[in-house]
């Protein structure tokens, strides 16, 4: 347990913030390990057919068995609007004593893919996280984000009415605030006290966080991690449409490539796969995917498509009949 140590000034300089960095830093923990992470499986399943393109060997290194996650990738938000471009340049100006540091309290020892050149590794970092996100989270970062900025809006109203200490003793069982002390309750049972002393305390929805998560060092800026509300609906699909009606909406061609993109594939290799030109499967391609039944994503030069949940959707259902 953590034990953040509040004076008044403190409690009434609390915010909340969103960092898409540690969103997701917090998600690869159920890639590690998605047993622990129920409501998240959806997702998990959903970016099975890109898990081959990741650099897993650097991103699962950041995660030991206890479920810790390197600090370094759980930056405390400036602001509910700060960017993953601005995350990741700041993460490129880490020092390899901060990186070794921080990757000693989760391992005891630095991990072998962490070893060589720092100005290497850290680069390596960099793009594992960034084609970790455009593959698995931009196609649902809008969706993600309105629920966090939703809970944020709750807690705000909950503030408004009844004050901030009962907006604390609601972000989780895991946590309670007594008027001065706000306890966190973490996997490890030793009491650590850490006096806030005007460094700010951050509240921090999210949706890879089942009970509540703060920084292991606890020189950090004091932060909370707490599960957003709305979580387990957040993956919900409407009921399957009728499969004559998506026979219709699609024609043949575009029902075709829909059930070719259960994996990801370039345009190119669709064309090269289907017999026809690369401009006739892009055009359709960029029509499916603005009708949301397709996610695209960059990856090196060329531009992959697979299925959205919807297209997923409709390829079941299409399936079925």
């Amino acid at each position: 347990m953590i034990r953040y140590e509040m004076e008044a000034a403190d409690v009434s300089a609390i915010r909340f913030g969103v960092s898409p960095l540690s969103e997701l830093g917090l998600a690869l923990r159920a890639l590690y390990e998605p047993e622990w992470f129920p409501l998240q499986r959806p997702w998990v399943q959903r970016i099975a057919g890109v898990r081959s393109l990741l650099d897993e060997e650097m991103l699962l290194a950041l995660v030991n068995d206890r479920r810790w996650v390197a600090d370094f990738v759980n930056p405390r938000p400036s602001s509910p609007l700060t960017s993953l471009e601005d995350e990741l340049a700041d993460l490129g100006r880490i020092s390899r004593s901060h990186l070794h540091a921080d990757l000693e309290k989760v391992h005891g020892s630095v991990p072998r893919v962490f070893h060589g050149r720092h100005g290497v590794v850290v680069a390596r970092l960099q793009r594992a996280l960034a084609t970790a996100w455009d593959l698995c989270f931009a196609p649902h970062w809008v969706r993600m984000h309105a629920v966090m900025q939703a809970d944020i809006a709750y807690r705000g109203r909950i503030a408004a009415r009844a004050g901030i200490g009962a907006v604390l003793n609601g972000l989780s069982d895991a946590v309670r605030y007594d008027g001065r002390h706000l306890d966190v309750r973490l996997w490890n049972p030793a009491v650590r006290h850490r006096p806030v002393l005007g460094d700010g305390l951050t509240l921090v929805p999210s949706i890879f966080t089942a009970r509540v998560s703060t920084p292991i060092d606890d020189d950090l800026p004091p932060t909370v991690m707490y599960p957003a509300r709305g979580q387990g609906a957040m993956w919900s699909t409407a009921v399957g449409p009728d499969a004559a009606a998506v026979t219709d909406l699609l024609g043949r061609t575009r029902a075709v490539l829909l059930t070719e993109l259960g994996e990801p594939a370039s345009s190119t290799d669709l064309a090269l796969r289907l017999g026809v030109s690369t401009s006739a499967v892009n055009q359709h391609l960029r029509v499916m995917a603005r009708a949301g039944l397709l996610n695209r994503a960059r990856y090196g030069r060329a531009v992959l498509y697979y299925r959205s949940a919807a297209g997923d959707a409709l390829c079941a259902q299409g399936s079925r009949a």
